[in-house]
């Protein structure tokens, strides 16, 4: 990029650089590892003070745009993480840490998880010894997952997360080639599985009821072997699949010519959702493979995750990771078990999912007042749209806060959006919040 690129720049804020500078780095016209114009340059270009281009190289610095070398000047940032997933680096890529206020990572708010002091006082101080051939699950935990389960399940078992369920489950029904249908926006390491496997993503639309018939007839048409779905408080939008769209769906999958591809659903807040089960599995069990977690509602570290389908599926699932991890942690499940059926562990995720609600309701009532008009997601997140991503990203970190972009979340092309982990966000602090959400919508 050359300096007379900037020389029509009509907003000279240190925003207005900022941005202008962060959509030649996305265009292409800055490429990683290029050193920028000195700060001295560019003020002598644009006609204003040195501490104004400081500013705006500070907030591409806060977005992780931009790296600083000391006196070797400033760089366009060309990091990545070698074990993260393309989409993963994505959505980690140019936030870095350190911003007061961090909504980017889709994690609970660590001050609403149940105390796990008592379950651990209640577990065996010395770990179990029994055959590695043995059930893997504990057959109380089994007894409590399946009296919960949203349909009568054949079969459930225990794996470490939802994830884990979701990549086990495409490694038994996916083979290279074939059609996976996702959702677009979803989850990012989704996209990342279905290509890990050799598949292909297509992808279907969403509107406030879930997956759309329409968008889901389309996607038949290509002879899926699978689909991937939330269910409820759908990572990023919020949205919730109503009993009514979930029948709408079922009569598609049966209506149409070709076989019923498994049905993958990812039930991954069920703890802390606002809103009622719901399962594809009350009208296909044959054809449901569901998966609970229990990250958000009882801690991410757990790794534990129930998963429940027919026996002859999710048997060869057991199968699989007999020749692997074996089981998950007894350990764990019984950690699980104790925080499922006692009393005030209960009490303490039923007050989460209070709060959660209340925290979205406020923070969603608070952008009314700024004429953003959304309906109250489900779940921790919130999905924002905005005039530019980048420019929203860079806006909110010269406010000190950091969110995640949309793009990771969609199955191609700029989605046009940013997400907001909003659970983190106490109601008395949503009306400043708004404000800096506000401002950061419009920014181009």
């Amino acid at each position: 990029m050359q300096l007379a690129d900037l020389s029509g720049l009509e907003d000279t804020t240190p925003r207005g650089i900022a941005g202008a500078l962060s959509r030649a780095i996305r265009a292409g016209d800055l490429a990683p590892g290029e050193r920028l114009p000195t700060v001295r340059d560019v003020a002598a270009e644009l006609g204003v003070s040195p501490a104004t281009v400081s500013a705006a190289w500070q907030a591409l610095r806060r977005t992780g745009l931009v790296v600083a070398r000391g006196r070797a000047g400033t760089f366009v940032s060309d990091a990545s993480s070698g074990w993260l997933s393309p989409r993963q680096r994505d959505l980690v890529g140019g936030l870095p840490d350190g911003l007061p206020l961090d909504l980017s990572r889709g994690t609970p708010d660590p001050a609403l998880l149940p105390d796990l002091g008592p379950a651990l006082h209640r577990v065996s101080q010395r770990a179990g010894v029994l055959a590695y051939q043995d059930e893997p699950v504990l057959p109380a935990l089994h007894d409590v997952l399946a009296e919960s389960w949203p349909y009568p399940a054949e079969s459930i078992t225990v794996v470490d997360g939802a994830t884990d369920g979701i990549m086990r489950t495409l490694e038994q029904v996916v083979s290279y080639g074939d059609r996976v249908v996702l959702e677009s926006p979803g989850f990012p390491p989704f996209f990342d599985l279905v290509e890990a496997v050799g598949a292909e993503v297509v992808p279907v639309t969403l509107d406030a009821s879930g997956i759309t018939p329409e968008s889901l007839r389309s996607a038949l048409d290509t002879a899926p072997v699978a689909v991937v779905l939330q269910p409820r408080a759908h990572n990023p939008t919020g949205v919730v699949m109503t009993s009514a769209r979930a029948q709408q769906l079922v009569r598609v999958l049966k209506r149409h010519p070709s076989e019923v591809p498994w049905l993958i659903e990812d039930d991954h807040s069920s703890g802390i959702s606002g809103a009622p089960d719901v399962s594809l599995g009350s009208w296909l069990p044959d054809r449901v493979v569901h998966l609970r977690s229990y990250s958000k509602s009882h801690g991410p570290d757990l790794r534990i995750a129930a998963l429940g389908g027919p026996s002859a599926l999710v048997d060869r699932i057991v199968a699989r990771r007999m020749l692997g991890p074996a089981w998950t942690s007894r350990m764990l499940q019984t950690i699980l078990l104790d925080l499922l059926t006692a009393a005030q562990s209960l009490d303490e995720v039923s007050d989460a999912r209070r709060q959660y609600l209340a925290r979205q309701r406020t923070l969603v009532d608070a952008l009314g007042h700024h004429g953003i008009d959304l309906a109250a997601p489900d779940g921790i997140n919130l999905w924002l749209p905005v005039a530019d991503e980048r420019a929203a990203q860079v806006s909110l970190s010269a406010s000190g806060i950091r969110v995640a972009g949309g793009t990771p979340f969609a199955a191609s092309g700029e989605a046009g959006f940013v997400r907001v982990t909003s659970g983190l966000v106490a109601p008395d602090d949503a009306a400043d919040l708004a404000v800096a959400l506000a401002a950061a919508a419009a920014a181009e």
